[in-house]
């Protein structure tokens, strides 16, 4: 028997009402964290196609593809992680971490391992690293986020799992909540949901009322920069 952490469970439906944008400047006005951490840096994007986001709690691993391993199949088996998945909350975000050198020379996920992930509770993959069966992987709705696409696999292995990785500048460990869209991958406190979402809608409704003031025929300076305060102001 499983059973998944008891920290408290954010509502992740309201989080996903706003793109990882709208996430990641509430996080700033909240000053969380620097506001040059907490986020990927540019090279990720969503090879399956169209603007799906994910959100999800982190399974990690590293795999290395260059090279054979280095003793026969002494390399950790994938069945020991997938069981591993099972302690983790769901929705669940694979997160793969490609340690070669030179990231991409073999694919970490085809479409018979997205299955098998789909299948434990994973909603996508993110890697540095490459995926393959592109159509496929489109056609069962299971969104990759990775830098390569590749035709193989070639010496694909899983060298470690359960421990923290890094995808093109971000940290993540295992259990980390984790929003993926179209702009890249971002880390969400998850403490500190609460706030982060009060922000997130105060500062839509201000953003609301500046859009409508740039649409409409009663357009001032004076306006503008009253309403910019007003968002400004929000805390």
């Amino acid at each position: 028997m499983h059973s998944p952490p008891s920290e408290p469970v954010p509502n992740l439906s309201e989080i996903l009402a706003f793109d990882t944008c709208k996430i990641a400047n509430a996080i700033e006005v909240l000053k969380l964290r620097l506001q040059n951490e907490g986020f990927t840096r540019p090279g990720l994007r969503c090879v399956t196609g169209g603007f799906p986001a994910i959100l999800g709690y982190a399974v990690t691993s590293k795999v290395k593809c260059a090279d054979p391993p280095m003793r026969g199949t002494s390399h950790l088996e994938l069945a020991d992680w997938w069981a591993k998945l099972r302690d983790r909350r769901a929705p669940r975000i694979a997160v793969i971490e490609d340690v070669d050198p030179e990231p991409g020379q073999g694919a970490v996920l085809s479409q018979m391992h997205a299955e098998i992930l789909r299948s434990l509770l994973c909603c996508g993959v993110v890697t540095n690293g490459a995926v393959r069966n592109i159509p496929s992987l489109a056609a069962m709705s299971f969104p990759a986020f990775s830098c390569h696409v590749t035709m193989s696999h070639a010496y694909a292995h899983m060298v470690e799992y359960g421990v923290e990785v890094e995808i093109l500048g971000l940290r993540v460990k295992p259990g980390d909540l984790l929003y993926a869209d179209v702009h890249g991958m971002l880390s969400i406190p998850v403490e500190h949901v609460g706030d982060i979402l009060r922000v997130a809608r105060e500062r839509e409704q201000k953003l609301v009322k500046i859009i409508d003031l740039c649409h409409g025929g009663r357009f001032s300076f004076d306006r503008l920069r009253v309403e910019i305060q007003e968002l400004e102001n929000v805390q």
